[in-house]
């Protein structure tokens, strides 16, 4: 007999992927010890998740730098390059 569908929770759960990578064991043990991970997997979660939310922070402030909304402290500084964020709508 086959089990039956489990059905769909009301919270989503994140999609999880299996991934294997060579990796620098040197940068691994530091983000891990920065992060305070107690998993390997942990780390790299953790970096991910430091990434995404420094884009969107960054997205942010160049959206306020373009409406006006920062002001230039430094005297005509000029505007810091993108670093390949990708723009949201």
């Amino acid at each position: 007999m086959s089990e039956k569908p489990k059905p769909p929770s009301r919270v989503s759960e994140p999609a999880v992927a299996r991934k294997n990578m060579d990796m620098d064991v040197r940068k691994l043990d530091a983000a891990r010890a920065i992060l305070g991970a107690r998993s390997d997997t942990e780390a790299v979660d953790r970096a991910l998740e430091y990434v995404i939310a420094e884009n969107t922070e960054l997205t942010a402030l160049d959206r306020l730098y373009a409406l006006g909304g920062l002001e230039d402290v430094y005297g005509n500084a000029p505007r810091p390059r993108r670093r390949g964020r990708k723009r949201s709508s």
